[in-house]
């Protein structure tokens, strides 16, 4: 199992610890580093100022937002950044949910999240191949365009630029068990969300059927301390705010998986408190076992018995967003 250190997007500004944290990583034998995006610092420019600091460690969005660009232009940012990466970089997508792709960028959200997805990494791969001009009758990506608000007078045009890599990796997160099953057809590996080792079931995932080569990349807070209750507390701000508040509450994707991990009633109280303002109720009211098992806190010798069971599943590559720089250091003690 590779260790990759994910950096999250930028708060309130840019922070100061991010590029030190992945000179760091790279330095301890890290095989990744990955940023992300919400409504934002963008996911695709702090990476490229960490590719011009870093020399050997791989380089991946999770997430980049489908809705903030076309296909065809992440697909421009992935292979500039491949090049002058010299061949570290890793397309990580999310389709995010209404209320975000709505508010913030201003388009509908895809009636059929399956089939959107699936036209997106299709226009990518054929940017990628670059084996003919990028065409694609699609419902929601169409190329050229052929809206009745178009001209008609669209080209298939092919890249002008020849990618490094036309196998550059794409990798989707996916929460819904049709939207897995179909992230394991389609893209080269898969970024998990409240992945808990003791419950495979929930996702439905197993090494054995994976295709050769499958990454299955999970994202768990790590924090070295004594006491697991103090540490598991910014586990719990982080599942208040995303179960409460991103997303509606009759559309709430995490709160749903949540449900889906034994929690419903838990997840349905969180979301109602947070809606009423009660913020710092909604984060009290999640449960420290739910917060526990998808990451890893407490004392080194506590978090090497749980290290155990992130092994003994189908994950590849646990992205580990920690706060310090000796949490690192042990996890990749821990790990070698």
């Amino acid at each position: 199992m590779r260790l990759g250190l994910a950096l999250g997007y930028w708060g309130r500004g840019p922070n100061p610890h991010h590029l030190a944290l992945a000179r760091g990583a790279e330095d301890l034998g890290y095989d990744s580093v990955w940023t992300a995006e919400a409504w934002g610092s963008d996911a695709f420019t702090p990476l490229t100022w960490i590719a011009a600091h870093t020399s050997r460690i791989r380089l991946g969005t999770a997430l980049a937002q489908m809705a903030a660009r076309t296909p065809t232009a992440t697909a421009m940012h992935a292979l500039t950044l491949d090049h002058l990466s010299g061949g570290r970089m890793m397309l990580g997508l999310g389709l995010s949910g209404p209320q975000v792709v709505e508010g913030w960028y201003g388009r509908p959200f895809p009636s059929s999240p399956l089939t959107a997805t699936r036209e997106y990494v299709e226009v990518i791969r054929q940017v990628l191949a670059r084996e003919g001009p990028v065409e694609l009758a699609g419902r929601f990506h169409s190329h050229p365009y052929d809206g009745p608000d178009g001209t008609g007078l669209g080209k298939p045009l092919r890249s002008i630029t020849h990618p490094l890599r036309a196998r550059l990796p794409v990798l989707l997160g996916a929460e819904g068990p049709k939207n897995v099953a179909q992230t394991t057809r389609i893209a080269d590996g898969w970024l998990p969300l409240y992945w808990s080792p003791t419950r495979p079931e929930v996702y439905g995932v197993t090494a054995a059927g994976l295709p050769e080569g499958f990454m299955v990349a999970p994202m768990a807070r790590a924090q070295v301390c004594q006491d697991v209750a103090e540490g598991l507390w910014p586990v719990k701000a982080m599942l208040g705010f995303y179960i409460g508040g991103m997303g509606h509450a009759t559309r709430n994707f995490h709160a749903d998986l949540m449900g889906r991990m034994g929690y419903e009633e838990e997840a349905r109280r969180i979301q109602r408190l947070f809606q009423e303002g009660r913020k710092k109720e909604a984060v009290l009211a999640v449960p420290d076992a739910f917060a526990d098992e998808i990451s890893l806190t407490g004392p080194r010798e506590r978090i090497a018995e749980r290290l155990e069971l992130w092994r003994e599943g189908p994950v590849t590559d646990l992205l580990i967003t920690a706060p310090d720089p000796h949490t690192l250091r042990v996890l990749a003690e821990l790990n070698s």
